[in-house]
């Protein structure tokens, strides 16, 4: 499996990237992919979660007790606990965030998929998913794994991210060109 020279040589993508070896070993990919992936939309519901496992303050100890409680609470697989209470020790679970997308990319890229992410001002229809990921498969020529995110601030259009690629038809982005060249003109 080839990856991006970003993924080795960021610490998250280390840790995801043993995760996964791990994960491939055990024959479990899919359920730890599902693990991160309940993982990641934790993290997303709770702005408490999010603030605690960043806080300096919390002693190992009483972060290893946390993430053991979520995990239990999530029902994760053994391997995912496990895991996590290395993050625990090893003071990395503020990381987790970039380690899903990390794990998230590996496994895709495994697969011969790519992760996008589209960001649209208001929720697409399943047909207009459906449409969009037809046309990023015909211009990657792979299968594309949508994942969808509304963000009022772009005001219309799309913002689409797939690896270090971003396509950006945005109105907001539209506007601050259309203000920079009345700027310097």
């Amino acid at each position: 499996m080839e990856l991006s020279a970003g993924i080795k040589a960021s610490l998250a993508g280390r840790y995801a990237s043993a995760l996964f070896d791990l994960a491939s070993e055990a024959g479990t990919v899919s359920a730890v992919e599902g693990d991160l992936e309940n993982l990641e939309a934790a993290l997303r519901e709770s702005a408490e979660l999010r603030a605690l496992i960043r806080n300096p303050e919390v002693k190992r100890s009483q972060l290893g007790r946390v993430v053991a409680g979520l995990a239990a609470h999530l029902k994760l697989s053994p391997l995912t606990g496990n895991f996590l209470g290395v993050l625990a020790q090893n003071r990395r679970v503020g990381d987790l965030p970039a380690i899903i997308r990390a794990f998230a990319m590996i496994a895709a890229g495994q697969r011969g998929e790519v992760a996008a992410e589209v960001t649209s001002a208001h929720p697409l229809s399943a047909q207009q998913m459906t449409d969009l990921e037809a046309r990023l498969r015909a211009r990657e020529g792979r299968t594309v794994k949508l994942k969808s995110k509304v963000d009022p601030a772009l005001l219309g259009g799309l913002v689409v991210t797939i690896g270090s690629k971003r396509i950006d038809s945005s109105i907001r982005t539209r506007l601050n060109s259309l203000s920079q060249a009345m700027k310097s003109a």
